[in-house]
Formats: structure tokens, C-alpha cells, sequence
């Protein structure tokens, strides 16, 4: 898709939400509501767990304002060196915001401070459907590398399947975790017009077909658009069960 096409679906997309009050409008804005989601999430089907490590999640407050915990010990996490940020949920973009904020003019001039101050960029970084709960450290380390198999097994989070490798600046996320990452993915490539490598779309596509879609996922993408105004059609698709 070139600049003026990609230009042209952004505003299109702007102006299809912004009817919607629930629509996200900022990051900010989508941290407030998911903790909401997963609390609904739990009330339906059991205890809720973080993205790449399937540790525990803990609420308390109340239901329209629930904050989470994670709880390391049951999912056998040890920290590889952030204890601290170990300890803590943190939100997690499947498309890292340097993915879509780099084709953009404002992140060529300013970088993520100036994008902040662009409408579209807000939209395409608060996107409920590209948002998981994750360890606060594995969010960290794995900061805008690319998702790969690269056959590695896992070693520095103790019993979590991820795996980061620094020096490839390259991430595997468990099995179980490939499909959510894949349709979130082709998700944001298809609504917000941004270019993916012919690898990258090889390795989502394949584990959309390897990784099918459960009805965790379909009711999560229900409560999503419910929030946010759309749902990602690569989830609903398959929702008919």
C-alpha cells in the first residue's frame, strides 16, 4: 500500500470510529478498559493469565475500575534481572507501536513523542484488539523485536515458554500464544494499511491456520467491540461455533 492509500484508509478509519463514543482514543484510554475486559473474561471462563507466560492474573478494586496483579509463583517465572518490573502487568502491544510509528511522518520527524500528538497514531496505539496483559519484564525485553520460530528453548524466565534473544533482536513466543499474536497482527496490517515483509506475513498466516481461534478469543473480541466499535474480522470469522 503506498503513502496516500495508507493516508486515506487512516482517515477513513478515524472517521468510522469517531461516531463511536466508545471508540479508543488513547493508550491511556485502552489500559482503563482492558483490565475490564479480562474481569468479564474471568467472570465467564476461569482465571485469566498473562500472554506469554500463562502466569496468574489477580483482581481487586471494583468492577468498573479493577486493577490486576500478577502472581509469579504458579507459573514458575523467575526474573532474569527486573525483579521489580517482574513483579507488575503491563500492556503489551502485539505490533509494537515502533511497527506502525515508523511508517509514519511523525515518527520520522519526532519520533513516538511527536506521533503522540497525531490523531491517527493515538487510535492505531490504543486498538484494544492489538493488547495483552503481559510480565512486566518479558514486555521489556521483548520491546519491538520481530516474532520468529527460531527453534531456541526457552531459558531465561524460568518456566515461561518465551524466548528473547538479544543479540538477533529476534522474540518466539509459546505455541499457544502464536495465534493471537498472528490474527492481532494481520489485524493492524489490514485496517491501518501498514506493510508487512513477505516473512513476516508467511509466519502470521501459517499460525493462523496452525493456532485456531477458541471461544475465549471470539467472546474477547465481542467485549473488544463492543468497547472500541469493530471487531477484527480474522477472529470473528471462525466464531461460529
Amino acid at each position: 500500500m503506498n503513502k496516500v492509500a495508507t493516508i486515506a484508509a487512516l482517515c477513513g478509519l478515524v472517521l468510522g470510529l469517531s461516531s463511536n463514543a466508545a471508540a479508543m482514543s488513547s493508550f491511556s484510554a485502552a489500559k482503563r478498559v482492558l483490565p475490564q475486559i479480562y474481569l468479564q473474561l474471568e467472570d465467564e471462563f476461569g482465571p485469566q493469565s498473562t500472554v506469554y507466560c500463562g502466569c496468574p492474573i489477580e483482581f481487586s478494586g471494583s468492577a468498573n475500575k479493577p486493577k490486576w496483579d500478577v502472581d509469579l509463583a504458579p507459573c514458575g517465572y523467575e526474573p532474569r534481572k527486573n525483579k521489580n518490573r517482574a513483579g507488575r502487568i503491563e500492556v503489551e502491544h502485539i505490533m509494537p507501536a515502533w511497527e506502525f510509528g515508523h511508517q509514519m511522518k511523525c515518527w520520522q520527524e519526532g519520533g513516538r513523542k511527536l506521533c503522540g500528538k497525531d490523531k491517527n497514531f493515538r487510535l492505531m496505539e490504543g486498538d484494544l484488539h492489538n493488547l495483552f496483559p503481559s510480565v512486566g519484564e518479558v514486555n521489556g525485553d521483548r520491546g519491538n523485536f520481530q516474532f520468529t520460530d527460531m527453534g531456541e528453548k526457552p531459558t531465561k524466565y524460568g518456566k515461561c515458554p518465551m524466548v528473547v534473544d538479544f543479540k538477533l533482536k529476534l522474540a518466539q513466543p509459546p505455541q499457544e500464544a502464536r495465534g493471537l499474536i498472528a490474527r492481532a497482527y494481520l489485524y493492524m496490517a489490514e485496517t491501518y494499511g501498514i506493510r508487512l515483509s513477505q516473512q513476516q506475513r508467511r509466519i502470521y498466516e501459517a499460525w493462523d491456520r496452525q493456532h485456531p481461534v477458541t471461544k475465549w478469543e471470539c467472546r474477547r473480541n465481542e467485549l473488544i467491540e463492543a468497547e472500541q466499535g469493530n471487531d477484527n474480522p480474522y477472529i470473528t470469522k471462525h466464531c461460529k461455533f
